[in-house]
């Protein structure tokens, strides 16, 4: 079973390790620990976690899963079309929109916005670090 430190559990929740250290404290959050003290998530239970965070935070109805909160660092506009990125924890997230869009939105280096995404195509890697060696 592939299990996570505590310090990877928060990283791939977008959250500080104190704050895991605290859900598992509070019972929200199974661990078990190794030999050595530390505690040890477990992949599955991450999982669920993990999906019920996004669905108790998930507020909207739409047909779009893809959803990235972040802070706007630049906004290029010219007559017709605007350009906004997004930081949302160690993503970069590109946008094009009309201009009239970004200015209604109000979209400015240091506003909070949610990059919402639906693609038919998504392509999923693994990180080489994280790839098990076939039998």
């Amino acid at each position: 079973m592939t299990t996570f430190r505590i310090s990877e559990a928060a990283g791939l929740l977008g959250v500080s390790a104190d704050t895991v250290r605290r859900w598992v404290d509070a019972g929200r959050l199974a661990a078990e620990r190794d030999e050595h003290g530390h505690r040890l998530v477990g992949g599955a239970d991450l999982a669920a976690f993990a999906r019920e965070r996004i669905e108790a935070e998930d507020g909207g109805r739409s047909s779009a899963r893809n959803r990235l909160r972040g802070i706007v660092t630049e906004v290029i506009r010219d007559a017709v079309m605007a350009q906004v990125e997004i930081a949302a924890g160690p993503y970069r997230v590109v946008s094009l929109m009309s201009r009239q869009a970004a200015d209604e939105l109000g979209l400015e280096p240091g506003v909070v916005a949610v990059a919402v995404i639906k693609s038919t195509n998504v392509v999923v890697e693994i990180p080489e670090h994280a790839r098990v060696p076939s039998p």
